[in-house]
């Protein structure tokens, strides 16, 4: 017990900080982008729309190291688009936090699109139907009637998107690399120390990722009760 209270008392936990706001950043980038798509592929026949949907879902599928090498190709300096945003506008992809948030974001947007995409699907038609006749543009039907009628599906698909992202590893390692103190996550921290065979260290790092990981699903099941009681009282 006194080994495991020394390793917290030295440990670095810029991990920790640096999952954190990379999961965060890439929920609110997906949340918006998710919400977005799902509303343009609704809108869509049925071959666009089953083609459009089979590449936004293509992430959730792939081996996330697959992910990783096509945004390595895209965004590395010696490839069009990488050399363009450094050149040009000084934005660096490779081995940056920003390339954390991209590997994550592309890794957990499925999860989003998906979830926003069955919510919306659930909608009752005739709410939309009563605001047309309301005089409401699609804009404000959407965002007034069809998104809070969705509203558990969406946030749902928000939780699992930050618990996604919080954790990626294939992707994230293989664009933004794993240096300390800038994109290390914890999930690249836990495979480090295992290479080292401090299994110790690993684990209060895997105990520290079950903890946030059980809090979220333990929030996404109280809000789906709380949703199911003012359902019941209705």
């Amino acid at each position: 017990m006194q080994e495991i209270l020394n390793i917290l008392k030295t440990l670095d936990y810029s991990p920790l900080w640096i999952s954190l706001q990379t999961g965060l950043v890439a929920t609110v980038i997906c949340f918006f982008l998710g919400i977005w798509t799902a509303r343009c592929v609704m809108r869509m026949g049925k071959r666009a729309k089953a083609f459009v949907d089979g590449i936004l879902t293509l992430p959730m599928v792939l081996p996330p190291t697959v992910a990783g090498f096509f945004l390595l190709l895209i965004f590395s300096l010696r490839r069009p688009i990488g050399s363009f945003l450094y050149d040009e506008l000084s934005i660096k992809v490779v081995q940056t936090w920003l390339g954390c948030v991209l590997a994550a974001g592309v890794i957990a947007f499925p999860l989003m699109y998906r979830n926003a995409r069955a919510a919306f699907e659930q909608v009752d038609i005739e709410l939309i139907y009563a605001g047309r006749t309301l005089g409401m543009s699609e804009r404000a039907i959407f965002w007034r009637v069809v998104l809070p009628s969705a509203g558990p599906g969406v946030v749902s698909g928000t939780i699992l998107t930050f618990a996604r992202a919080l954790g990626e590893y294939g992707a994230t390692s293989m664009l933004a690399g794993n240096i300390a103190g800038k994109t290390g996550t914890i999930s690249q921290r836990i495979a480090m120390v295992i290479q080292n065979g401090d299994y110790l260290t690993a684990g209060l790092w895997v105990a520290i990722i079950l903890l946030i990981s059980f809090g979220i699903v333990v929030a996404m099941n109280v809000f789906a009760d709380s949703k199911m009681r003012n359902i019941k009282k209705w």
